[in-house]
């Protein structure tokens, strides 16, 4: 399994627990603590503007409202995404995914885009994902990884733009069908630190896949996940994990 060019620890959300999840502060956070890749969430406005956001509405983590992806850009584009944090970040934005791509390329840094659709546009999200990142990224060494719990959005992803790397997002160990990793032609499985064990690691890598862990927050559970030969974790325990598995970052 050479030419893997992805970092063994990645900032979850950009800034994991210290910023507000999937915006731009978030990321640059991250990137501060010396940070080389990050995971970040994104789905449509209902105008096809991708964007960052992991929930299906708004209240959780925005100034809105409603389900994100019945808006426009224009009206998603004027939410406070900051103040539910803390009043550190009051007035931090929304960020769109070409806004986030050029602070990636341009800090050579590298990308887990999760495609999080709204329920029932799983495939058209997949595919405008992959079309806008194939198009932000081109020409860039390393490609963001694509990643997804919905099926249909990686499978729409695949036939957009087969040659950005896939990876399946699952929770527990049942849910790993090596069948539908074959058809995706995914390069790696992500699974919830507690579905993994050495024997699926050992399975995962013996077909050339990658196992990446989510989301993992408690240094010894880390050590121990590294130690049997995860190769990537995603963390909010941004500050600690830096410093304690620097080697990694």
């Amino acid at each position: 399994m050479n030419g893997w060019p992805y970092p063994r620890l990645i900032a979850h959300r950009g800034g994991g627990s210290l910023a507000p999840e999937n915006t731009l502060a978030a990321l640059k956070l991250g990137a501060s603590l010396g940070y080389r890749a990050s995971e970040f969430d994104v789905k449509l406005s209902r105008d096809g503007v991708p964007f960052l956001l992991h929930d299906a509405k708004l209240e959780r983590t925005t100034s809105g409202t409603g389900i994100a992806g019945e808006f426009d850009w224009p009206v998603l584009a004027g939410l406070d995404a900051g103040a539910w944090h803390s009043p550190e970040f009051r007035g931090e934005r929304l960020a769109r995914l070409d806004e986030v791509a050029r602070f990636i390329a341009g800090s050579g840094l590298m990308a887990n885009v999760e495609i999080k659709p709204t329920p029932g546009l799983e495939a058209q999200t997949g595919r405008a994902v992959a079309r806008a990142c194939a198009e932000l990224w081109a020409g860039i060494p390393v490609p963001p990884l694509l990643s997804s719990f919905a099926y249909e959005s990686l499978a729409a992803a695949r036939d957009e733009a087969p040659h950005l790397p896939r990876g399946w997002l699952i929770e527990t160990p049942a849910e790993a069908d090596f069948g539908r990793l074959d058809r995706l032609e995914a390069v790696s499985l992500h699974c919830s630190h507690k579905a993994i064990s050495p024997e699926l690691l050992a399975r995962v890598h013996e077909g050339g896949r990658r196992v990446m862990a989510w989301t993992v927050n408690d240094a010894e559970r880390a050590e121990r996940l590294l130690g049997w030969g995860v190769d990537g974790l995603f963390t909010d325990n941004l500050r600690a994990f830096a410093d304690r598995f620097q080697s990694f970052l």
